[in-house]
């Protein structure tokens, strides 16, 4: 199977085909690194990118350069994997950025932003844009530096309890959701709650969440989701294409021999795409899969799409106004989309809508 690979001095190039690795010299060290991921060895998808990305390195140095993945929680919990690359308690993670929204909500341009980016104009704004040069300025006064690795594509809505019809019965509804969408949808009357993955079901299944949001069909299925919850709504409007990334330490980076920095953003851009064809490829059995067995699919009624885009301007226009870093990477990237929307559009669009219809 050929893949595609890309590399351009912070990893945002891309050439087709297979990538010609650096000779590593004999006298190459041997290091061993060790990765804390956000997520669950049970999701195959998102954890496996850094199982992904970690074998590419080992195969391409003989071995000299490993790379150990360990699931969230195993080293250290994964909302906590941004301080300690940041402290160099690890070398490295594997996270989703707008998990640290907290922080900054900066951060969340280098994965998603409501009614943001899709896959594929994100990895434009991050190779052929500004976005590389932006998201290195502001990690690189945490000491991070950060390489995309993975990208789920357009998420769906995900699972409620119950029909949401009008923008009213979004009102008082406990959705698990967080950053930027949480914000939008408090907006329009939501209770956002902050709920690990592992404690989805069991909140859902309880009621003491009356909604909950993830990725996909692929994933959500190995959940159970489908058992607790009724209606599978989309698209997940907040999530147009969610990008992951691994974050080194600076100092452990700037340690690298020339030749392992070159292996490491192959890997990694290998395993960006790895990640979303295997989404491509598993999601559409697994949606059959889950109507199949009851699930109610459900589109979001343009009315709620409506109110949450007019939320989502209001949340950006209120946080660019008190901060100044965030405005500054807003600007550029609405920019940008703003050209890329209209490209897609015109051919992309037209002939994916055109299909979609075709009987």
């Amino acid at each position: 199977m050929e893949r595609r690979s890309f590399l351009k001095n912070a990893g945002v190039g891309l050439a087709a085909g297979t990538v010609a690795m650096p000779a590593i010299a004999q006298s190459a060290p041997t290091i061993k690194w060790r990765l804390a991921s956000s997520f669950p060895k049970s999701l195959d998808t998102i954890y496996g990118g850094a199982e992904v990305m970690a074998n590419r390195v080992a195969e391409a140095t003989g071995g000299k350069f490993q790379i150990q993945v360990f699931a969230g929680g195993e080293i250290v919990p994964g909302p906590a994997v941004f301080d300690a690359v940041k402290d160099n308690t690890v070398e490295m993670a594997h996270t989703a950025s707008y998990y640290f929204f907290g922080k900054d909500p900066t951060y969340a341009f280098d994965c998603a932003i409501p009614f943001g980016m899709n896959n594929r104009q994100l990895d434009a704004w991050m190779r052929y844009g500004n976005g590389t040069k932006l998201m290195g300025e502001l990690y690189g006064k945490s000491n991070i530096v950060p390489i995309p690795c993975g990208n789920t594509g357009t998420q769906m809505g995900g699972w409620f309890r119950k029909e949401i019809k009008t923008v009213a019965d979004i009102k008082g509804l406990k959705i698990r959701i967080g950053g930027f969408a949480g914000e939008v949808l408090t907006k329009l009357g939501a209770v956002p709650q902050q709920i690990p993955g592992g404690d989805i079901y069991p909140s859902l299944e309880k009621g003491t969440i009356d909604a909950a949001e993830w990725v996909g069909p692929y994933d959500d299925q190995k959940l159970g989701f489908n058992k607790v919850a009724k209606y599978y709504y989309y698209p997940g409007w907040w999530e147009g294409g969610p990008q992951l990334s691994v974050y080194v330490n600076s100092a452990k980076y700037a340690e690298l021999p020339k030749e392992y920095k070159a292996i490491l953003h192959m890997a990694c851009a290998d395993a960006h795409v790895d990640m979303m064809a295997k989404y491509d490829a598993k999601n559409p059995i697994a949606l059959k899969q889950l109507v199949g067995s009851g699930t109610q699919l459900r589109q979001f009624p343009k009315a709620i799409m409506d109110a949450s885009y007019k939320a989502a301007m209001e949340v950006y226009a209120e946080t660019s106004a008190k901060n100044p870093g965030f405005k500054k990477v807003y600007d550029d990237y609405s920019k940008f989309m703003a050209d890329e929307v209209l490209w897609f559009r015109i051919a992309e669009g037209a002939y994916s809508n055109y299909l979609a219809t075709v009987k």
